[in-house]
């Protein structure tokens, strides 16, 4: 969309001027000039008395989409090893690439990247297209976008999907700018309309109230990033045949940057709860900071991790690297033991792809009970003891 002025209608009265909120409008022998930086709020149209400014519709960027195919999933490697959150991937587009009927694609770049090239094709990939070279060692926006991006214009994919990770929320918004197509953010659920082949991309707005559904009617690819962990990985199939293509790439025609001198590791070990099978987490309901000792001790029976609620954290009795949803860390663990959590969908959108989901609340409504496998009403902190002591004597543990 854009603001069209009608010369023969302006009058150059200036009340579109005035009207708009960016100061962005200005006149220039009798004719508004609408600048860079519009919004499209459209104030100046409906204040335009003359109507000689109106909403346009830009043409379609791509008409004809018949040579667009293939769903693509940006492999993402970090010290020669495929990150978990690309088999999530390839798990999802298998699903996308059987309704469309097209092969399933992974794009790996990186060096001496043979074995993990057939780990991809075991994880269900058709093919995989290869960049092996030193200089794409460790990820860097410029050799890998000008690498992707000349890819995409050789190979045509309709869909690609890249992980929502530090790496991959760089790399699609210097794609998708550059290529000029959509890009929706950190997706929590993807489905595909077959008549259309538009990718129907879900994710949490307005502050995870509301689940929004976006597609890309006008442009080709499509390109959504994936929040990790809210889907599951492709199941190895040692048996998979699949196809490794070899690309090339002639860096010297390129301008990098940047330069990675040095990567130094944490030196500070902290739980990883992103990663953890069983996560105990507690949320408002615990009442205390003083209280998570009784999460910790259940976690530590059951071999697991101490997750929390949002407002857990902002009441200062959990740390931030600990948080569960929208803004903290999306989970999938084999259980996870909501303790005192209310169930608000910011929350919800971080767990709820957990296999097991126990809740533990004393408010019979809260909406946690609806998406949970088991539910125990009751006062939390007398549930949870209770329940160590239970798991401590099954378990065989010495605590």
């Amino acid at each position: 969309m854009s603001i069209r002025v009608i010369k023969e209608k302006c009058s150059g009265c200036k009340l579109c001027l005035k009207s708009c909120p960016f100061g962005i409008i200005t006149i220039d022998n009798k004719l508004a000039i609408i600048g860079e930086g519009c919004n499209l709020c459209g104030a100046c149209v409906t204040t335009c008395k003359f109507n000689a400014l109106v909403m346009a519709k830009e043409q379609p960027a791509i008409k004809d989409y018949s040579g667009y195919r293939n769903i693509w999933v940006f492999a993402e490697q970090r010290n020669g090893k495929v990150e978990g959150v690309a088999y999530e991937l390839l798990g999802e587009g298998r699903k996308l690439a059987d309704i469309l009927r097209v092969p399933l694609c992974a794009v790996l770049m990186g060096d001496k990247m043979a074995e993990p090239a057939k780990e991809l094709i075991a994880h269900g990939a058709d093919k995989v297209y290869v960049y092996d070279d030193p200089l794409l060692t460790n990820f860097q926006d410029d050799s890998y976008g000008e690498v992707f991006i000349k890819l995409i214009a050789e190979e045509k994919p309709e869909i690609i999907l890249i992980g929502a990770t530090s790496i991959g929320r760089s790399l699609a918004p210097k794609i998708a700018y550059r290529i000029r197509t959509g890009l929706t953010a950190d997706c929590t659920s993807l489905e595909v309309d077959p008549r259309t082949r538009n990718l129907l991309q879900t994710r949490p707005a307005f502050g995870g109230n509301i689940m929004a559904t976006i597609i890309c009617p006008n442009y080709r690819p499509q390109i959504a990033t994936v929040r990790h962990k809210v889907m599951k990985k492709a199941s190895r199939n040692a048996s998979h045949e699949g196809e490794v293509i070899r690309k090339n790439f002639d860096f010297s025609k390129i301008n990098i940057k940047t330069k990675v001198i040095n990567i130094v590791a944490e030196l500070a070990k902290t739980i990883n709860i992103a990663e953890a099978d069983i996560i105990v987490s507690g949320g408002r309901g615990m009442g205390g900071a003083e209280n998570f000792k009784l999460l910790e001790e259940l976690a530590q029976v059951l071999g697991g991790a101490v997750g929390s609620s949002r407002a857990a954290v902002d009441a200062g009795w959990m740390p931030y690297s600990h948080q569960v949803g929208q803004t903290g860390r999306t989970v999938c663990p084999k259980l996870y033991i909501a303790c005192g959590i209310s169930g608000a969908i910011q929350h919800l959108v971080g767990m709820q792809s957990s296999d097991v989901i126990v809740a533990i609340n004393k408010d019979p409504q809260a909406p946690i009970f609806k998406v949970a496998t088991f539910g125990l009403e009751g006062d939390v902190l007398q549930l949870v003891p209770a329940l160590t002591r239970q798991f401590n004597k099954v378990l065989g543990g010495d605590y």
